[in-house]
């Protein structure tokens, strides 16, 4: 069951449109506070980002209804962190991540 959720949250974000993933932040660039990041990310938020895919992968199958604590810590960091973020919903920030 899990197996065949992650298929399809992985489908979905595949389908997801290019423009999401810049709610969940690049590896260079300028970030939201308009600092150079040119050699990678090593923030703590990129960290709980990273580590919450799989809890994304589970909320964008289940349309929603499936919320894990490692989304809920992404979604909270990504909104404090991403003036971008803020209005974006949590199923749109959830396919950010898998789209990184």
């Amino acid at each position: 069951m899990i197996r065949h959720l992650l298929l399809v949250a992985l489908a979905a974000a595949a389908a997801a449109p290019a423009h999401a993933s810049s709610f969940a932040g690049t590896t260079g660039g300028t970030t939201a506070n308009g600092a150079s990041n040119t050699s990678g990310s090593t923030s703590g938020d990129d960290k709980v980002v990273r580590e919450a895919r799989d809890d994304a992968a589970l909320f964008v199958a289940s349309e929603g209804r499936v919320r894990g604590a490692r989304l809920e810590a992404a979604l909270r960091a990504l909104r404090e962190g991403r003036a971008e973020a803020t209005g974006a919903s949590d199923l749109d920030l959830a396919r950010a991540i898998l789209a990184r």
